[in-house]
């Protein structure tokens, strides 16, 4: 049974932790620099809680989610492998690319597995939406919407690094393809940081692909539409609906729609499972230090045009 620890007890390490505790796996414990929220955790799930990492790393551990605020992501890990402990790091991987080298680097150089959540590739829309795309030989461009509130539970990132990371990996993902050019621009109104973007890009694939993301909006928002010579697909990934359009027809002027009916699955346990499936069987993580490695690079291609203060 592999041994697990959680750091960061926010939203998301609490939904890591809930998942660890209904799994085949041993929760050694778990770290938060708040007291109330190390209560909270060992009255709910019965789990040991430290106040430090340092503690949570006397332990013999197997794997660590990470899940501190962005900002922490390069320490934090670059302590987890130090300890040779197999990693999963909340997306984006690190708040620079630079960072983000060292990370992968370090992970490589003491042989420790190093995977990045980006969470949604787990989502069965996505899944089904990139069944239907194929090879993608006829895809012609993908649109992404990821839209909703303003969180002020994020004050370290801007909406690009925190939702727009989702997206930059899933085109990667549904398109096969690297970035060959982006464009973007942004905006701030509530936060310190950039809380409206549209980001463009063409990849080297030629297919085009669009994101729009904000915290502006009032309602929570997640949907992607792929239009492709022979059909156009659509998907709400919180929903996790998907709905696939024929080609229009010129001679009678109709199309027909066929709606793919899914299990609904939560797309962090799936992701967990994929993780500890790896260590089990000394494979390559389904999303690799790497992988989150290339949004941090396209991070630094996007804020090189998208300057809000201009």
């Amino acid at each position: 049974m592999l041994k697990v620890g959680v750091v960061g007890l926010g939203w998301m390490g609490r939904v890591h932790l809930r998942n660890y505790t209904e799994m085949n796996v041993e929760v050694v414990g778990v770290v938060d620099v708040d007291p109330k929220a190390r209560e909270e955790v060992a009255a709910q799930f019965g789990v040991n809680t430290y106040a430090t990492l340092e503690e949570l790393l006397e332990n013999d551990l197997d794997a660590i989610s990470v899940c501190v605020p962005t900002s922490l992501h390069h320490e934090t890990g670059l302590k987890i492998i130090e300890k040779k402990i197999n990693l999963i790091i909340e997306k984006p991987l690190a708040t620079t690319s630079i960072e983000g080298e060292e990370l992968v680097k370090k992970a490589a150089d003491m042989g420790v597995t190093l995977m990045v959540g980006h969470v949604e590739r787990f989502n069965p829309a996505v899944q089904r939406v990139k069944e239907l795309m194929g090879d993608a030989e006829d895809v012609i461009s993908i649109q992404i919407e990821r839209v909703g509130p303003y969180p002020p539970r994020i004050q370290d990132v801007g909406v690009i690094k925190d939702l727009g990371s989702h997206d930059i990996d899933l085109i990667r993902f549904l398109t096969g393809s690297e970035f060959k050019s982006v464009y973007a621009v942004s905006s701030t109104s509530i936060g310190k940081h950039e809380d409206s973007a549209l980001i463009t890009a063409e990849m080297e694939n030629g297919v085009l692909a669009n994101i729009t993301t904000n915290w502006v909006t009032p309602y929570k928002g997640r949907k992607i539409n792929v239009a492709c010579e022979s059909k156009y697909i659509q998907a709400n990934l919180i929903t996790q609906e998907v709905k696939e359009y024929s080609a229009f027809s010129t001679y009678d002027k109709s199309y027909s729609v066929r709606e793919w009916p899914l299990m609904f699955r939560e797309p962090v346990k799936e992701e967990l499972n994929q993780f500890l499936d790896a260590l089990r069987n000394n494979t390559t993580p389904p999303i690799t230090g790497e992988d989150g490695l290339e949004v941090l690079k396209t991070f630094d291609r996007i804020f090189d045009c998208a300057s809000p203060e201009d």
